[in-house]
């Protein structure tokens, strides 16, 4: 049998990231074999990883491979797989690797995926395909926002201007709402798309109905609830590594509801695809820095640690 390999970035260990070749898996039947275009760097998750922050679960460790956001094109196609080569896919990560980890395993030349969990990239569409995974995140938060009678509580409030936030105030505006989006820093406070930004002071004395977090900033969840109006939800859409908590009675006084939104689904990734086809929903504007393979720990610096930076994306053909 032919032994593949491949570039990938790793991360050793934290705070540490190499370019070097790894091993790949065999194709399996219903598999893919992806030849990556562009991988996106996620400023939560690998951001926790890259500083060691992130809480052990099943399958963590060191090293490995990160990256969930993958568009490329599949050379190889096993006799049971959904897509043929030469189709443009996104890939949500890849377990594919010997002697490496891959978690989540899409920041890689070259990719072996199961090709049920792919989707097809709407034609027009190059890096901004990346974003399928935050999209579908988003999408994700906002489906589980429904009243006791079932119909669907639109956001009214979005806290944190990021790739996430924008995405998130998208669908919202999308849905037919005008949400106001929170964001202390002044470099994030720019590129709205129908909807308003504001600072967290600006809105003092007003009360939302539904407040999505999409900022992964915990220690906030008392100020939220102080902003709910009666009955209304918090929305947890980040990721937080430290212990949760808020005043019991303002929370009371509202009668006020918590949510965790989970990762997101196949069909959310169908949605959101379908969006961007229609054109309910644009990806422009999102991606502000691209970096080649090579220079990967200046990529990571550049996404972790500039505030004017959104999505930073790898683009594999530099390699090629």
């Amino acid at each position: 049998m032919t032994s593949h390999h491949a570039q990938a970035v790793v991360l050793e260990e934290p705070a540490r990231i190499l370019l070097r070749t790894v091993e790949l898996q065999p194709l399996g039947k219903r598999d893919v074999r992806v030849k990556t275009r562009f991988s996106g760097v996620s400023t939560g998750t690998e951001r926790l990883f890259y500083t060691g922050e992130m809480p052990h679960f099943p399958g963590m460790g060191y090293p490995l491979v990160p990256g969930y956001e993958t568009v490329g094109e599949v050379i190889e196609a096993g006799p049971e797989a959904l897509f043929r080569p030469g189709e443009i896919v996104f890939v949500p990560g890849a377990n594919c690797y010997d002697g490496v980890r891959g978690l989540f395993g899409g920041a890689a030349s070259t990719l072996v995926s199961a090709s049920d969990r792919l989707i097809s990239v709407p034609a027009g569409i190059h890096q901004e395909g990346v974003l399928f995974a935050l999209a579908a995140t988003a999408h994700h938060a906002l489906a589980g926002c429904q009243r006791q009678d079932g119909s669907l509580r639109i956001p009214d409030l979005i806290v944190g201007h990021g790739v996430m936030g924008r995405l998130l105030a998208r669908l919202v505006v999308a849905l037919g709402g005008m949400p106001i989006v929170w964001e202390p820093l002044a470099e994030r406070q720019v590129g709205a798309q129908g909807y308003l930004v504001m600072t967290p002071e600006a809105c003092r004395g007003k009360q939302f109905g539904c407040i999505v977090d999409a900022s992964g900033a915990g220690d906030s969840l008392g100020q939220w609830i102080d902003h709910l109006s009666p009955g209304g939800e918090v929305v947890l859409a980040g990721f937080y590594t430290r212990a949760l908590s808020f005043n019991f009675v303002p929370a009371f006084l509202r009668e006020a509801r918590l949510r965790v939104a989970a990762q997101w689904q196949p069909s959310d990734l169908q949605a959101v695809a379908g969006m961007v086809r229609d054109g309910s929903l644009s990806l422009d504007g999102l991606i502000t820095d691209e970096f080649s393979p090579a220079q990967a720990t200046q990529a990571y610096e550049k996404a972790f640690e500039d505030p004017n930076a959104l999505k930073v994306v790898l683009n594999w053909g530099s390699l090629q």
